[in-house]
């Protein structure tokens, strides 16, 4: 929780097997002007594990209510990174009076991904890490031994730039993961069937929503973010050349420059009594 507490508010959630610290070049450059706000979800970071060991959707959304409410937030942005972006989506369709905007950064939870996706999060084509995981009998053994090399690889197979992947980026992910019970709530989230929200339902956002995504996706490709922007009604896409699935560490500049100005206009000032 950063920024003026009497400013507009943005909560960002992070991706799979991702923190909070994927959002810290937003945070610096937001939180001058706003009150931003960010935290691990369970079974990621040193949030750590669910207690009754609820990865269901609608347990996120209902986490991401409880924060809201804790910290008095009626309406606020909304954003998230793929996994993060459909916990987005689906607390707009479930609470929409308390979002003033969305921001979709190469987001799952679409139906655009029903022919490739069958678990939990994402396709896993392209990523090292999320294979292992759906795959019997190695993720069982994954939990109890993870190389620190194959941290490193699963980041570096979801960025085109490959500059994000320093040693203390590749640090940060392998000791997180390996916090008590986070690699078990892995296992867990990717053993639920992909349950992507309905057409119907992301139709009926009316949240002004800012969709960006990195061209060279391997994780969740382009195409569904043209997806969600003929389906989202009030919808604008930004697509970065030569970046990947995390246009927000990878491009930071670039997506801080179509963010700020779409914010400025969106942006609900904080309700007063």
């Amino acid at each position: 929780d950063e920024g003026p507490k009497d400013a507009p508010a943005i909560m960002l959630l992070h991706g799979s097997n991702a923190d909070l610290h994927t959002w810290e070049p937003w945070a610096q450059a937001l939180k001058a002007d706003y009150r931003v706000i960010r935290f691990d979800q369970v079974g990621h970071g040193l949030t750590g594990p669910d207690p009754r060991h609820d990865y269901s959707r609608s347990n996120y959304v209902a986490d991401i209510l409880e924060v809201a409410d804790a910290l008095g937030l009626d309406r606020f942005i909304l954003g998230g990174n793929s996994m993060g972006g459909k916990h987005a989506l689906a607390f707009a369709v479930a609470h929409p009076e308390r979002v003033a905007g969305l921001v979709l950064v190469d987001a799952s939870g679409g139906p655009m991904l029903r022919g490739e996706a069958k678990k939990e999060d994402d396709s896993s084509s392209g990523n090292i890490g999320f294979k292992i995981a759906q795959t019997p009998g190695i993720n069982l053994l994954v939990e109890q031994i993870t190389p620190r090399s194959l941290i490193a690889q699963s980041l570096d197979q979801s960025v085109s730039v490959k500059s994000v992947v320093t040693e203390e980026a590749v640090d940060r992910y392998w000791e997180l993961l390996r916090y008590p019970g986070n690699r078990r709530a892995t296992l867990k989230r990717f053993g639920y069937a992909y349950d992507p929200l309905s057409e119907a339902e992301i139709a009926r956002i009316a949240a002004p929503t800012l969709i960006l995504w990195g061209e060279e996706d391997r994780l969740i490709p382009v195409e569904a973010g043209r997806w969600l922007d003929r389906t989202v009604p009030a919808s604008t896409l930004v697509v970065y050349p030569k970046i990947g699935h995390l246009p927000q560490e990878e491009a930071p500049a670039a997506t801080l420059g179509d963010l700020a100005p779409w914010l400025a206009a969106h942006a609900a000032p904080p309700k007063t009594d």
